[in-house]
């Protein structure tokens, strides 16, 4: 077996707490400003910004899909989402790209908007390619 340096536990639900080192009674009394320095000395736990700066905003797909009225396939063949992207993104298998995030926001902002615009320009296309083409000659 390949060793990999992570310890794995099985603890069931009821089974009584496992067994550690830790001083509980001391924990509970720190205090806020105690708490405040062991969070901020553990590179692994540090506050989130205050101002937001370095955090990526992520639409809520299933909200908005919900929010709209609208099923998966209905969504997805609206605003020219792939099916499977569409459930990756709901199910948090996987997270929207940068262009995504930017379109599913315009779409969360404007969704009939965008709907009306994807509509035309399907229209137009469907319309440029069924005229006769003119020769240059």
């Amino acid at each position: 077996m390949k060793r990999t340096g992570i310890i794995r536990v099985a603890h069931k639900p009821g089974d009584p707490p496992l067994k550690t080192d830790t001083d509980w009674a001391k924990v509970a009394a720190l205090t806020e400003e105690q708490i405040h320095a062991a969070a901020l000395s553990d590179p692994d736990a540090q506050p989130l910004p205050c101002d937001g700066r370095g955090l990526i905003k992520l639409v809520n797909v299933k909200k908005l899909r919900e929010r709209l009225g609208m099923t998966q396939e209905a969504f997805a063949d609206l605003y020219r989402i792939p099916i499977g992207t569409l459930r990756d993104w709901e199910q948090r298998r996987k997270n929207p790209d940068a262009p995504a995030r930017a379109y599913l926001q315009v779409i969360a902002t404007n969704p009939a908007e965008v709907a009306a615009l994807l509509k035309a320009s399907t229209l137009a296309r469907s319309l440029w390619a069924i005229s006769p083409r003119k020769s240059s000659l």
